[in-house]
């Protein structure tokens, strides 16, 4: 096939390359094999872990480094995305209240904070953003976003009118709510919160009882938390009367869902569907002979709106081939053919450790081999 066109948008490899990484990896293999194919590398994230660097980088934005309060109060050096041309703030909740931030031993969601989230918004409002991409898995809080609330200035007050405590613990005294003080920038802005969970905020399929165990709560702190955060939403239900604690999605990051949803002007999306959608990936699809794609492991969980099979559907629209490779597959990774996915192929060649698979030199060759190899064949048969 003379001028093959060949679209790259390969989520990160985690623990070992990033998208773009990833992509251009794959780029040098389909280069070795076709000198003459056009390769477009384009980034690719799924809201989680990644999406700063592939939004920010890969849509000629930049990269912002400041210091906040982390989930248990200390100060932790958080990076968030400004694209200018659209005043656009990318910002993974994560990065300032992750569990990752959390030492095993110290994890206890009735004191860990989403505040310096709430930090990273306002100094992205005070340098000119009012659009805000908001990815918010992987939290180690449970605060209903209280904490990052705070940090806009609401005013969260106990009897005696002093600010509540950090964590979830703060929830339980909550007396009344005072916005006031509201960074006055704050509506003006407007929130796509990145979220896949539907988990309501509270009850049996809330963030305490499904989430909270996972950050450090005992069955009897997942009671306590869960009639806390009732305690609060109905505080908040009184003075917001859009606020909805039974809104799929409102548990997401232990309630922060439900903050930005009752509080900012937000939406909560899934994130394949931002990423896709600021990274007009579609347009770039239309021109490409092959669609290239994939993720660290291909399961079955990968149908469940993960990036790659986001892809493919965008591909299939096009009538267009599509290929993953991954670090590795499972054996029920081929409903992924179901999805859009016409092959996909595990990159590692040979026996190794887990250490040895992840080693960002080795992903790469492995990346870049595989695809050579596949796309040998591909021009063998045009």
């Amino acid at each position: 096939m003379e001028n093959m066109k060949v679209l790259v948008a390969i989520d990160s490899l985690k623990g070992s390359l990033s998208s773009l990484e990833a992509g251009n990896a794959v780029a040098d293999g389909i280069g070795r094999a076709c000198r003459d194919a056009e390769v477009l590398v384009r980034p690719l994230a799924d809201g989680g872990e990644g999406t700063v660097e592939a939004l920010a980088l890969g849509m000629n934005g930049r990269v912002e480094k400041i210091l906040v309060k982390g989930p248990l109060g200390e100060p932790v050096e958080a990076v968030y995305g400004i694209i200018d041309d659209s005043k656009t703030a990318i910002i993974e909740m994560s990065a300032a209240a992750g569990i990752t931030l959390v030492p095993r031993e110290k994890r206890n969601p009735l004191h860990t904070t989403t505040y310096g989230v709430g930090e990273m918004i306002a100094d992205a409002i005070q340098k000119g953003c009012r659009n805000f991409i908001v990815g918010i898995g992987g939290s180690a809080t449970n605060d209903g976003g209280v904490g990052m609330l705070q940090a806009l200035g609401y005013q969260f007050l106990d009897q005696e009118g002093r600010q509540i405590p950090y964590g979830a613990k703060g929830l339980a005294a909550i007396d009344r709510i005072r916005d006031q003080k509201v960074l006055p920038e704050l509506t003006q802005c407007h929130f796509r919160v990145a979220c896949d969970v539907t988990n309501p905020l509270c009850g049996e399929e809330g963030c305490s009882a499904v989430f909270g165990p996972q950050k450090g709560a005992t069955p009897a702190m997942v009671t306590e938390m869960d009639h806390w955060m009732a305690h609060y939403a109905a505080l908040t239900c009184e003075k917001y009367k859009r606020a909805d604690r039974m809104i799929p999605g409102t548990g997401a990051a232990g309630g922060l869902g439900f903050a930005f949803l009752s509080y900012t002007n937000a939406v909560l999306e899934s994130g394949v569907k931002i990423v896709l959608e600021e990274t007009k990936l579609e347009s770039y699809v239309k021109d490409a002979d092959f669609v290239v794609t994939g993720e660290g492991r291909l399961d079955g969980q990968t149908v469940m709106g993960k990036a790659p099979i986001g892809v493919a559907h965008i591909a299939k629209k096009y009538g267009k081939s599509v290929i993953a490779f991954s670090g590795c597959v499972t054996d029920d990774a081929s409903v992924c053919n179901e999805h859009g996915i016409d092959a996909f192929f595990p990159i590692l060649r040979r026996v190794c450790t887990l250490d040895q698979a992840m080693d960002a030199g080795n992903a790469r060759e492995n990346l870049a081999a595989t695809a050579e190899q596949v796309f040998r064949l591909i021009a063998s048969l045009s």
